[in-house]
């Protein structure tokens, strides 16, 4: 019996991996994360599955049913939404699981920032403007922030920004980016990317603010960096002619030329 946490994407049902599927339709029992992960991606669970939403329990009621799932030879499907790697609480389970040798995998998910960004039609690393792009959040009642992982600091670096779980706290982003950014600087706020409902704001630190005027809450993404608005962007080197490399060498002189791993 193996407890199998997958990413369960950010929204959009076929936004799931090949894995991940295939493990649901696989799992006896299936754990997910509220209303965070739609009824389409629970449709792969096998017939009679045991499907309990976790969003009302406490970690140690969590880690009761896969116990019991244990217990009974049981595979559990356990699915947090975006991507398992950031802000899934996947890891204090992990924890839990290894103090009482209940065997486990993880299985990679889309992740919202990338979701959005497809909304967006945008790449966030452009040559010369943002090769540098930081996940982040403001501090909530779940969870508080180290002190050095403030905005203000990240905002030195002038990297691209996908500010996660912080929608409430719109005025403090604004307030805290503006000086090193500027006021004309590019945002764009995604709600609910990917699903039927998302919704788009394009907009500058300067009329963000206004320009969502308390319309998105919970599920927004907030994306910042003048990548976002870019035109005059250089291209980069890759494929560039005369770009010497692996797989186009240039001449017979190429370090390259003849090398095939």
């Amino acid at each position: 019996m193996t407890v199998h946490f997958i990413g369960a994407g950010p929204g959009a049902s076929d936004l799931l991996t090949l894995r991940g599927r295939d493990l649901i339709a696989a799992s006896p029992v299936c754990l997910y994360a509220g209303s965070l992960v739609p009824a389409a991606v629970l449709a792969h669970c096998p017939p009679g599955a045991r499907i309990v939403n976790t969003a009302p329990m406490a970690l140690d009621e969590i880690i009761a049913e896969m116990a019991d799932a244990h217990a009974a030879g049981h595979d559990v499907a356990r699915l947090h939404s975006g991507d398992l790697s950031v802000w899934s609480a996947m890891g204090e389970q992990l924890r839990r699981l290894r103090a009482i040798d209940i065997p486990f995998t993880v299985t990679p998910g889309v992740p919202a920032f990338a979701a959005a960004a497809a909304t967006l039609e945008a790449e966030l690393t452009l040559p010369e403007l943002g090769q540098s792009l930081v996940l982040t959040r403001t501090p909530g009642r779940a969870s508080t922030m180290p002190a050095q992982e403030s905005l203000a600091n990240f905002a030195v670096t002038g990297a691209t920004l996908a500010i996660h779980l912080s929608i409430h706290n719109l005025a403090t982003v604004v307030a805290d980016l503006t000086p090193a950014y500027g006021a004309d600087c590019p945002v764009a706020v995604v709600w609910r990317a990917s699903w039927p409902d998302e919704r788009v704001v394009r907009a500058t630190l300067g009329t963000v603010e206004k320009a969502v005027a308390g319309s998105m809450e919970r599920t927004a993404l907030i994306l910042v960096g003048r990548v976002l608005a870019a035109e005059g962007f250089g291209e980069s080197s890759l494929y560039a002619r005369g770009y010497d490399r692996r797989f186009r060498p240039q001449d017979a002189a190429s370090r390259f030329m003849g090398v095939t791993e």
